[in-house]
């Protein structure tokens, strides 16, 4: 067996899917990807039509056998433990959707975010605690670990009846984000259907060691991300948590929506780290070890790219991504 190289398709989501595969076939990937909900659209998977359709369900893994590649993972990252109405109950909704449907297309992992609840019954945000020195965000997190306990016991349990994993990626601005809160979470809930996709950009960023993180998790890495990130000279004056970000205007085409009225903010011109393609921020050689330790958990696991470096257009990126990620997989 070998790592299933591949790709996550949202960097191809202004193209039909079929495009998408050829382009991922031409850079010599094989496994796919696709958003099934959460902060973004789903223009690669029509969940309605495939959870009504048996015939919808067959032809559309057709489109990907056929090209002699492999849906290896649904993605439906979002907040579904966040308190406005507009948000974490859709984004919920699309969860338990997405397990149906992997249920019922045979997908093993399902990528997905812990979520991140108010600070209260009462609150209208979301609130990210990081540094709890202050006794009164214990009582924060001591609320928030039991609306999450709830929340996943019931999708542990969905997933386990629909033969399929929960992925999560360890992401800032969730109380999951890092290999730690993993794992407390697992304990918390007892769940056998819960595990971690390695992203390793997120934990770059936040200063951690990527291999001995993989390591740490061991049989608790279901699936992974190829993403790469670089610490840049805006570190020196803003660190790596920053809250210099800017409002989209109103009228700019491509906003990335993440709720009912809600956007992605536009990052400060000189930031603190950045996601850059892969081999960008750490060598082939650093990529080669990243692989090797994946492959000691899972031997057939699937690494898909996801492609976020601004400095290249979506093709370019996705190329250059590709072609480092097969050097690293050759030097296995």
């Amino acid at each position: 067996m070998a790592l299933k190289l591949g790709a996550y398709t949202a960097c191809l989501h202004d193209r039909p899917l079929a495009e998408a595969l050829d382009v991922l076939k031409g850079n010599g990937l094989t496994s796919v990807e696709v958003n099934t909900g959460g902060f973004i659209p789903s223009p690669h998977c029509h969940v309605d039509l495939l959870l009504s359709s048996e015939q919808a369900r067959a032809d559309y893994l057709g489109e990907f056998s056929s090209r002699g590649m492999e849906l290896t993972g649904l993605n439906c990252n979002g907040n579904p433990l966040n308190p406005l109405p507009g948000v974490g109950p859709k984004h919920a909704d699309d969860m338990r959707r997405s397990i149906e449907l992997a249920g019922a297309l045979g997908i093993n992992n399902i990528v997905c975010m812990s979520g991140t609840p108010g600070s209260d019954p009462d609150a209208k945000y979301p609130s990210w605690v990081v540094n709890p020195w202050d006794g009164v965000y214990m009582d924060v997190l001591d609320y928030q670990w039991d609306v999450a306990a709830k929340f996943w016991s019931e999708i542990d349990g969905l997933a386990r009846a629909n033969n399929t994993r929960m992925a999560i990626e360890m992401h800032p601005h969730n109380l999951v984000f890092s290999p730690v809160t993993l794992k407390k979470l697992v304990d918390l809930v007892g769940a056998t259907n819960v595990g971690a996709e390695m992203d390793p950009s997120h934990l770059m960023w936040q200063g951690m060691d990527i291999v001995a993180s993989i390591k740490w998790l061991g049989p608790l890495v279901f699936h992974s991300a190829a993403k790469d990130a670089a610490i840049t000279p805006g570190v020196d004056i803003r660190g790596v948590l920053d809250t210099s970000f800017e409002r989209v205007p109103a009228e700019a085409e491509g906003k990335v929506p993440t709720g009912y009225g809600f956007w992605c903010n536009s990052w400060p011109e000189n930031p603190g780290w950045r996601f850059v393609a892969v081999g960008i921020g750490h060598d082939v050689e650093y990529w080669t070890e990243f692989l090797r330790a994946l492959a000691e958990i899972d031997p057939d696991m699937a690494v898909n790219i996801e492609h976020e470096d601004a400095d290249y257009g979506r093709l370019e990126g996705l190329a250059l991504a590709a072609e480092n990620l097969r050097a690293a997989a050759a030097k296995i």
